[in-house]
């Protein structure tokens, strides 16, 4: 696992949306490069930064495929807190993806496992993910992936628990009882066959979950800790949320990332 440490939410945006755009950039096939994405505010900076790129012409989106990770159950595509208008609002509609590109689960499918297995059989057929960009909740789950999520998890209906329900309800004029109590989430496993998977982790509210995943032992009550299996798992966070690491975790990480970033690697 590789952990890249930056000053602050600005600066791991732009290290997050400039690796991304490489990946993309050299990407050498035919087939789209796939791309697994989040919703929420930790993604919102490398969104800005890729359309930026996109605006400016260096990266192109023509050929990407994408995934998102979940939406809630029961919110129509044309909700205005379903992550179908979230993503939408935030990203597609500022960049040259093709829309048949987009992947968003449906959480208003009359047969929602249908739909799951429908939704994993599409990731297939893409030819798996080769980037899998995710963001983690203060308990440090993944997509929708609570504590006590099975780590060989696959797309499925996810019960949130009532932390997720009541930090999510600012987005629901602040009445828990309007946002959904279940979503359709890709699995721990989904994300982890991914090629590679990148995880943003910003801010002081997030420190604990970070020092969970990178210094204590793979455990399913803290899912972002199933990144320490992948071949391919890289961490970005800013300073803010390593209060909780060891100093010695801190500057080992720093010490072996020196030369990567001063390559811009």
């Amino acid at each position: 696992m590789r952990l890249i440490i930056q000053p602050d939410y600005d600066s791991l945006s732009k290290w997050t949306a400039t690796y991304i755009a490489n990946k993309i950039i050299n990407h050498n096939s035919s087939k789209p490069f796939v791309l697994g994405l989040p919703t929420g505010s930790s993604p919102l900076g490398t969104y800005n930064e890729l359309i930026e790129l996109n605006r400016q012409g260096t990266i192109s989106f023509k050929n990407v495929v994408t995934f998102n990770m979940d939406e809630y159950v029961g919110l129509n595509q044309g909700h205005t807190q379903s992550y179908h208008s979230f993503m939408w609002e935030n990203f597609f509609r500022h960049i040259d993806i093709p829309f048949d590109n987009t992947n968003i689960p449906d959480g208003s499918a009359l047969n929602i496992e249908e739909e799951c297995a429908i939704y994993e059989k599409k990731i297939e057929k893409a030819g798996g993910i080769d980037l899998f960009l995710g963001g983690i909740g203060p308990d440090g789950h993944i997509a929708f992936n609570e504590p006590g999520s099975s780590l060989s998890s696959r797309t499925r209906v996810k019960t949130l628990t009532h932390d997720t329900v009541v930090a999510n309800s600012r987005f629901f004029d602040n009445d828990i009882n309007k946002v959904p109590k279940t979503a359709l989430t890709v699995g721990v496993g989904t994300i982890m066959a991914a090629k590679e998977v990148l995880i943003i982790v910003n801010g002081l509210n997030k420190a604990r979950a970070l020092q969970k995943g990178i210094e204590e032992g793979i455990n399913h009550m803290w899912t972002i800790s199933a990144l320490q299996m992948h071949p391919k798992g890289i961490v970005v966070c800013d300073e803010l949320a390593t209060y909780e690491l060891k100093v010695g975790t801190y500057r080992y990480f720093k010490d072996i990332e020196k030369e990567n970033l001063e390559a811009g690697l």
